[in-house]
């Protein structure tokens, strides 16, 4: 890249630093370690309610790791929101001094050629068939897809994270991407502490759901599966709303007054951490993922993990997990209930699961081969 350091523009996230979504979360470690490889980046933040609450009384921070953060204008409404920051951040990155611009997800990519009117190189980060996800409308999801068709005439690069969307791309556009998957950071295993004084769970005492509660992440069947269960396990289902909530009082009417059935909401930090290192099981019974952050970390943390047979989710445990037919409600009952009777199935998965990740799935690896493909635009 010679001396200069090179400027990247990243549009599409929420804000970070941030567990919001696999979005940020996936932003909030890629652009700390690019701007620790020499890149001098910058991140476009939105501003929800949130922010300008805290706006009045102090000022937004304009750094996190190295990474400069611009706050911009948004809309916070649902469906405004990722529209109106995107568009504004497009235009403040296509006048601004950047060598290339980075977007992430699809909605964003709407403005995506403003970017390489003014001359600067376009990378599109596609981490999920957005258009496909139940919860938005029908004017959402065409104007996601408009966003998706901009990305393949004006992108100079598309990265995908799973070869059934590269494969999509490729028979719906003939157009080429690169697959770069997710990255994760190793993970300290925590004893049992805050999960117990809040929700009174033991290590190995419980299965667990951890993610956005939205349709395509298959909770129901999850609910009703282990409705079915003979066994002393908790269910614990940790996970906010996303534009959801008609969808999560369907969970909360499922689970009814079972108190088994343990509902923790949004959760980070200490207890995350707790959560993941002491579950018996990690169930994602997903219809539909790009690539499923929470099913690295959950491998990262050495659980035994069960997922639905999607590509997406069977090629990232790649051998060292149990899958189900996507949906079959009976066949996760089944697959939970020999699991539960058998522990030493369980254990015998979970040291393999931190292998894998250990080695395809590094920050430092995933990082090396995204200064690679700028190196190839900036240089080439």
């Amino acid at each position: 890249m010679g001396k200069t350091k090179k400027r990247i523009a990243m549009i599409g996230h929420k804000f970070i630093p941030s567990r919001d979504g696999g979005v940020e979360v996936v932003v909030s470690s890629l652009a700390p370690h690019l701007a620790g490889m020499g890149y001098d980046v910058t991140c476009y933040n939105r501003t929800n309610r949130q922010f300008k609450e805290r706006r009045k009384t102090e000022e937004l921070p304009r750094e996190y790791r190295g990474v400069r953060l611009i706050w911009t204008p948004t809309v916070d409404r649902r469906g405004l929101a990722a529209v109106s920051s995107s568009v504004i951040a497009s235009v403040m990155a296509a006048f601004g001094r950047y060598d290339l611009v980075h977007y992430h997800t699809e909605g964003p990519c709407v403005l995506c050629g403003l970017p390489k009117l003014f001359g600067k190189k376009v990378v599109v980060t596609i981490h999920g068939l957005d258009h496909m996800r139940q919860k938005w409308g029908r004017f959402a999801s065409a104007y996601i897809m408009r966003g998706e068709k901009a990305a393949v005439r004006h992108a100079d690069s598309i990265i995908v994270l799973s070869k059934g969307v590269k494969d999509y791309f490729l028979e719906k556009y003939g157009r080429e991407t690169v697959m770069i998957p997710n990255g994760i950071d190793p993970a300290e295993i925590r004893p049992a502490d805050e999960i117990t004084k809040q929700f009174g769970l033991e290590p190995r005492d419980y299965i667990l759901f951890l993610g956005r509660l939205v349709p395509e992440k298959g909770i129901h069947y999850l609910i009703r599966a282990y409705k079915g269960l003979r066994t002393d396990k908790k269910l614990v289902i940790a996970g906010g709303t996303s534009d959801t909530d008609a969808y999560v009082r369907q969970l909360y009417d499922m689970a009814g007054d079972d108190p088994s059935i343990i509902f923790t909401g949004f959760q980070q930090g200490r207890v995350l951490e707790e959560l993941y290192s002491n579950a018996y099981l990690y169930v994602l019974p997903s219809d539909l993922e790009g690539m499923p952050l929470t099913l690295l970390e959950a491998m990262n943390y050495g659980c035994c993990c069960v997922t639905s047979d999607i590509g997406e989710c069977a090629d990232v445990m790649d051998g060292c997990g149990f899958t189900f037919p996507k949906g079959d409600e009976e066949a996760l009952r089944q697959t939970l209930q020999d699991l539960c009777d058998h522990p030493e199935k369980a254990e015998a998965h979970r040291g393999e699961a931190r292998r894998v990740i250990a080695s395809k799935y590094t920050w430092k690896e995933i990082t090396a081969q995204t200064d690679e493909l700028y190196r190839k635009l900036l240089d080439g």
